[in-house]
């Protein structure tokens, strides 16, 4: 194997790397000896098919597999001989007839353009000083957490008085029937349905003409669906609805005791609070870990002044600036991009994209330095949570990443980075800091 640097400019390397054709062939002859004693071929005794004719077979399929074998082998060696590091996976060019190469005439010789690694000495964690937020679960975030589950398993008593009447709020039991043109229509009717007036789970207009209907009354509604509702023969078109109003509730007033606890699955009021308690804790800690987080991701951008490789920045720009023009065509870009233009909105977006590979380009380079890896069975266990979140398509999603390297890659970086941040955690010098909720869960940008 011949080994040639074409192109050395800043972080960009270009290497040219040829192997002998008589290295390819003589790769060939010995998988042809090393096959033909096991080769059983129609006109032939088993093991005694001549050489000749097992190259004619089988020659430009082994050939085949040897070429691509060698594409992979010598690349990382030409990589390991020229002691480059690349920051990203090399782009290959073959530059040699390959028709020719697989009939064993010519030379196999390709490029591999490349981004290296810049040459730096990434910050000592054992020097960093970091404030750790702290906050713990108060009673009022228990109430508050209490009252927002009941409010979520709401029940409903018979509406009394002298004269009772639906209103806002009120859950109705009601049958009905769908008319379109004075003929019912397929789907448009039900019995002993219950309705929230105020929910919005019916067509526009349905609901509101329920307030002030008493048990027993009958109503003829008057509707009109939706231009975009998904049953195409109701779209747009006006209806009626012949309703009978059987039974009007009222929302009880929620008391949180044990049989609350009891009726959502928990054995007692205490336990439940004690639940409750634990899962605030843990978004609590949720939150200060990603206040952390970024306080040192701060600090190791400061820390760090090295040129950038001018593809990764690019390809992150890229990605993140398909994303601003989604958002700006469905009028999500926050208030305060809004009136920026495009040169404007890029300029900072790349200050973004350059930090995110500065701080990717750190984190990897403290985390080789202290050999920090992913396991196999973390990266699988990623790959099954993300199953997780596709109920029934578990086995698609499974198969995917198993077909898709890259995928796969992408699930182990932020693995990757967590680990190496565990490691800085440990290492730096942190001290907690009590912290108010609200500070604790104000919502940085990132800059």
């Amino acid at each position: 194997m011949q080994v040639v640097e074409k192109s050395n400019e800043g972080l960009s390397r270009v290497l040219a790397v040829t192997i002998p054709v008589a290295e390819l062939n003589e790769k060939l002859d010995a998988r042809l000896k090393e096959v033909a004693p096991q080769l059983k071929l129609k006109g032939f005794r088993p093991g005694k098919v001549p050489a000749a004719h097992v190259k004619k077979t089988f020659g430009r399929d082994f050939m085949g597999e040897i070429v691509n074998t060698a594409l992979n082998e010598t690349s990382q060696k030409a990589l390991d001989e020229a002691k480059l590091r690349p920051a990203a996976p090399a782009e290959m060019k073959l530059t040699s007839d390959m028709d020719k190469v697989i009939k064993g005439e010519e030379d196999l010789a390709y490029e591999m353009a490349l981004e290296i690694m810049p040459d730096f000495t990434p910050v000592d964690p054992k020097t960093l000083e970091l404030k750790r937020p702290t906050y713990e679960a108060s009673d009022a975030d228990l109430d508050e957490a209490l009252k927002e589950l009941a409010g979520q398993a709401k029940t409903y008593e018979d509406k009394t008085g002298k004269t009772v009447m639906a209103a806002e709020g009120d859950q109705l039991t009601i049958d009905f029937v769908g008319k379109l043109d004075g003929e019912a229509f397929e789907g448009g009717s039900a019995t002993d349905a219950d309705l929230v007036i105020g929910s919005n789970r019916f067509i526009p207009g349905f609901e509101e003409q329920l307030k002030g209907a008493k048990v027993g009354e009958e109503r003829v509604l008057n509707v009109t669906f939706p231009e975009d509702y998904q049953a195409k023969h109701l779209a747009g078109k006006a209806v009626t609805f012949d309703v009978t109003v059987k039974a009007i509730k009222a929302e009880a007033e929620a008391k949180i005791d044990d049989d609350f606890a009891k009726r959502i699955g928990i054995e007692s009021l205490d336990k439940l609070k004690d639940l409750l308690r634990s899962n605030l804790n843990q978004q609590y800690a949720g939150a200060a870990r990603f206040k952390l987080k970024r306080a040192l991701l701060d600090q190791l951008d400061a820390k760090h002044d090295f040129p950038l490789p001018p593809k990764m920045v690019d390809a992150e720009f890229e990605g993140i600036w398909q994303q601003v023009e989604a958002d700006k065509a469905a009028g999500n870009l926050p208030p305060e991009d809004v009136k920026k233009s495009d040169k404007a909105l890029k300029a900072e977006y790349r200050k973004i994209a350059e930090r995110r590979v500065r701080l990717g380009l750190v984190l990897a380079e403290i985390g080789r330095a202290n050999n920090v890896g992913v396991s196999d069975q973390e990266l699988n266990n990623a790959v099954m949570a993300e199953a997780r979140n596709y109920p029934g398509q578990e086995k698609q999603v499974l198969d995917f990443y198993r077909q898709n390297p890259n995928a796969a890659a992408q699930l182990r970086a932020p693995i990757y980075e967590e680990k190496v941040c565990d490691l800085i955690f440990a290492t730096a010098k942190v001290t907690d800091e009590p912290i108010s909720k609200e500070d604790l869960l104000k919502e940085e940008d990132e800059g």
